[in-house]
């Protein structure tokens, strides 16, 4: 089985510039923690990602004003990413140890096309234990 059959697609993704209240709004429109960050929103190719804990950590613990902040200045990067055709077993293990819980899926181009969360690894095994 691969990455590509239980990724969610089109995730929202946001530039370097993006102001942190807008990365907020479109995690919680989108009732996520995670957001890709794009070199741009036109070939969508990941260079970072920008998480609800990057903005506690990076941004609120250290007494910076996150509506003075951008993408840019709170994102994790370098960006692991999985490609469509990458199995699950190895992007297990590339979770397991990058100690992260998410990473962006790309596409043949490099452009982001998708998401792959541990919780999408129990969703998967258990819809097929129950299917069996």
């Amino acid at each position: 089985m691969k990455v590509k059959d239980i990724m969610s697609p089109r995730p929202v993704c946001c530039s370097p510039l993006t102001n942190l209240k807008e990365v907020a709004r479109m995690m919680m429109d989108g009732d996520c923690t995670e957001i890709p960050v794009v070199e741009n929103i036109i070939d969508l190719r990941p260079i970072g990602v920008i998480t609800d804990r990057d903005i506690v950590y990076r941004a609120i613990a250290r007494g910076l004003n996150p509506l003075e902040l951008t993408a840019s200045e709170c994102m994790s990067k370098p960006c692991l990413t999985v490609d469509l055709e990458t199995s699950i077993e190895d992007c297990c293990k590339i979770l397991k140890d990058g100690h992260i819980r998410r990473i962006p899926v790309v596409d043949e181009q490099g452009a982001c096309c998708g998401i792959v969360s541990r919780a999408d690894f129990v969703i998967h095994h258990l819809r097929d234990e129950i299917g069996e």
